[in-house]
């Protein structure tokens, strides 16, 4: 295997991805809300189309803005629709993302049919492409640097998700588990749904560019789940989750990379990188350490749940 610059890059924007997606979704977990990422990532689709029709251009700064608000307001209605309507909050979801999902393909249709909209480049990003796209050249220690625009915008997120957490730890905590206790304490459960949901938008729609929706989806849920099975302490989870997250970007470029050589998918180098996306690998492996943490968890576990009853049997 060779390891190019280009790898690296592509292994940063990953974590990046990974990380920022696994911070927030530990709290989705916790709210049983894990599928507000999936929602998301479909009812972008009028915002984007929406940036389109009112600047005529496909900038990705106007592109972000549209795509953010549709999340945004992907996450209000499903709220509201589940607070006013008496609706069970993953049906209420549903009914929004598939709306705005409907009303974003009428509007590509009738008004921006002409834009050209990859559905691979949706489901998978380009990250692969990510590094190609560099806007910073900082020279560190002699050494001449080539920032990729993905690593930047994500890294960013990641901080901002990281400083959200870290400065509301004790609201998000208690609003989480017990939001009507959080509301006696003082703790504006519904100023923090908000807060966190605005965040969810941001994240998924910054990552969903570079790393596509698949990635995305996986990368809100299956760390958070692996590490809610592997401790119940909420510290312990976060910090669990995003060594699952990291793994996971890591082995997941390495098997895009390996795999092809394995099971000889192609001789050329692009046959090779067309035949694995790192994306989708990246998915799959945090779906494996997902795999291995529902079997093998020391007290949530498969295996140990049945040493337990066989134990408790015997006894």
């Amino acid at each position: 295997m060779t390891w190019f610059a280009i790898d690296t890059w592509i292994v940063v924007v990953g974590v990046f991805a990974a990380v920022s997606c696994a911070l927030l979704g530990n709290f989705l977990v916790l709210r049983k809300m894990s599928m507000m990422g999936d929602a998301i990532s479909h009812a972008v689709l009028p915002g984007l189309a929406m940036a389109f029709l009112i600047t005529g251009a496909r900038a990705s700064l106007t592109m972000f803005i549209g795509a953010a608000i549709a999340g945004v307001l992907t996450a209000l209605f499903s709220q509201w629709i589940s607070k006013f309507g008496n609706v069970d909050r993953g049906a209420s979801m549903g009914i929004v993302f598939t709306t705005l999902f409907a009303l974003g393909l009428i509007l590509i249709v009738q008004a921006a049919d002409h834009v050209d909209l990859d559905p691979g480049c949706v489901l998978y990003g380009a990250i692969e492409l990510t590094p190609l796209d560099v806007v910073w050249r900082p020279n560190l220690f002699g050494q001449a640097l080539e920032v990729p625009r993905a690593a930047l915008v994500l890294g960013g997120v990641t901080l901002i998700n990281l400083l959200f957490i870290v400065l509301f730890f004790k609201e998000l905590r208690i609003s989480s588990f017990d939001p009507e206790l959080a509301t006696t304490m003082g703790i504006n459960s519904n100023l923090m749904h908000y807060l966190l949901m605005t965040l969810v938008a941001i994240t998924t729609v910054a990552a969903f560019e570079a790393v596509g929706s698949i990635i995305v989806i996986a990368m809100l849920i299956a760390p958070a789940t692996a590490a809610h099975l592997l401790t119940d302490r909420l510290v312990s989870m976060i910090i669990v989750s995003v060594i699952l997250a990291i793994l996971s970007a890591v082995l997941g470029h390495l098997s895009a990379l390996l795999m092809p050589g394995w099971f000889d998918f192609g001789n050329t180098a692009s046959s090779k990188i067309d035949s694995i996306s790192t994306s989708g690998m990246m998915a799959v492996m945090s779906g494996l350490i997902f795999t291995l943490v529902f079997f093998f968890a020391p007290r949530h576990g498969i295996v140990a749940k049945h040493l337990l009853g066989a134990k408790e049997a015997a006894d």
